[in-house]
């Protein structure tokens, strides 16, 4: 099993010079690829680029970017251009996001969201092989039979969906080369997203590798993981109470298929009538425990066999610790022990 890094995104996480630290700490630590979200925080692709001539060999890859506010050429002529400057290092992360972020942010309508994936992906490839673009499906009636200008470094960039839903997970495993799911349970993985992966890769073409899973986990290496649990609960809270809807919330969801139902609906009630204090106190360590790795070193290396049996490919590490030297300690001693 691979490891990765997911950067803090987050106002006044890292200074611009902790993050450089960390991230040359990682490249140079062999991790495989480093991941920058996006949301409606900076711009993924900019800051991805910043990070160019201060990284030799690590993958540089947004996690995600959306469907929705880019159009797909625009997309692909982003990761083209990352890939051009970083040497073909580039990895696109995709997702379509949520009503939250596209219509309360963006001003667009979440409308079709699968179908706008699986459209976007061949697009993005059609352009990376400087294919004329002619192309017509139930999103895009794309005819002006333009190709990119410029050769790419490679005729195709690797292509990672987020995705959590039964269809969408379906999607992600038949067309995509990654699949990047969030708050992933190794325990619980094969039941509640075995059915959809088995579906999709039935219907994989051939000529497409082996599906990656890129699978995320708050880190702490500590023998008083109280800290840690605190400080994940926090964003747990977020997102299975405050990402979306009483009606659409994938995250929430998610955790009632994981069999916390009635702890999803209590955090998700909480979190919507301003309570957002009671509704982190609400996130138990058990749910904590279930998606995260925060313990000795020993419960550490176990905890990462377990991410390996359950399928994960590479293992998506976001530090339990907001100093920036605790962070490099905890890399160091991640890959020592994986």
């Amino acid at each position: 099993m691979k490891l990765a890094l997911t950067l803090p995104y987050a106002e006044g996480a890292l200074t611009r010079d902790q993050v450089l630290e960390v991230v040359r700490a990682a490249d140079r630590l062999g991790y495989d690829s480093l991941w920058v979200a996006e949301a409606w925080s900076f711009d993924a692709f900019m800051v991805l680029t910043s990070l160019v001539p201060e990284t030799e060999q690590i993958k540089l890859a947004t996690g995600i970017v959306n469907v929705y506010s880019r159009t797909p050429s625009l997309i692909a002529q982003s990761a083209a251009t990352l890939d051009a400057l970083s040497g073909g290092r580039a990895v696109l992360g995709l997702g379509a996001s949520g009503p939250q972020v596209i219509k309360g942010w963006h001003g667009l309508d979440y409308e079709q969201p699968l179908q706008r994936t699986r459209e976007v992906i061949e697009i993005v490839r059609m352009i990376m092989r400087r294919e004329k673009l002619q192309y017509e499906g139930q999103v895009f009636d794309l005819q002006g039979r333009l190709k990119l200008i410029n050769h790419p470094v490679r005729p195709a960039i690797p292509v990672a969906v987020a995705a959590l839903g039964p269809k969408n997970v379906a999607m992600t495993a038949e067309l995509a080369d990654g699949w990047l799911p969030t708050l992933y349970s190794p325990a619980k993985a094969a039941e509640v997203f075995g059915p959809a992966l088995a579906e999709g890769r039935s219907r994989r073409a051939a000529d497409l590798a082996p599906l990656e899973v890129v699978a995320p986990a708050a880190v702490a290496i500590t023998d008083d993981p109280s800290a840690a649990r605190d400080r994940a609960r926090v964003g747990m809270a977020l997102y299975i109470g405050g990402m979306g809807s009483r009606k659409q919330n994938f995250y929430n969801q998610l955790f009632r298929r994981y069999g916390y139902e009635a702890e999803a609906s209590e955090i998700q009630e909480l979190y919507l009538t301003g309570k957002q204090p009671e509704a982190i106190g609400k996130v138990t360590d058990e749910m904590v425990d279930e998606v995260s790795i925060l313990g000795p070193a020993g419960y550490v290396k176990d905890r990462l066999a377990q991410f390996a049996e359950a399928g994960v490919s590479t293992l998506l590490v976001q530090v339990a610790d907001p100093d920036p030297s605790n962070m490099i300690r905890t890399l160091e001693r991640l890959a020592e022990l994986a």
